[in-house]
Formats: structure tokens, C-alpha cells, sequence
């Protein structure tokens, strides 16, 4: 039997334009770089950190079990 992961849908928010190259860079390891677009991402310690970095141009949208 498979493992559930616990997993979070992010959700991009803000433009990555005039923000420092980290925050794109940070964007991009999620999976975004368009606006609106939405990812489903295992809920860890290092996705919740980037999350945390970017928190002014992501949002999560739901979390799921």
C-alpha cells in the first residue's frame, strides 16, 4: 500500500518582477512563474521554508491529507 503525503496546493500571487533574483529563484524551485498558476507540493520542512521566503507573492490555497 502506498504512503499518503500530506500535501498543500500554493498558489502564485505576486509578480517576481523588480524582486531580488532569491525570490525568483525561489518561485521557480516551486513549480511557479506565471501568475495565478497552482501547484500541489508535498507539505515538508523545506517547501514550508520556501513558502515562508515568498510568503508576500504565494498563498496557500487549501491543505489536503
Amino acid at each position: 500500500m502506498a504512503d499518503k503525503q500530506k500535501t498543500i496546493v500554493v498558489e502564485q500571487i505576486g509578480s517576481p518582477i523588480r524582486r531580488p533574483g532569491i525570490q525568483r529563484a525561489t518561485l521557480i524551485g516551486l513549480g511557479l512563474n506565471k501568475m495565478h498558476k497552482r501547484r500541489t507540493l508535498v507539505d515538508s520542512p523545506q517547501v514550508r521554508g520556501m513558502v515562508a521566503k515568498i510568503q508576500h507573492l504565494v498563498r496557500i490555497v487549501e491543505d489536503k491529507a
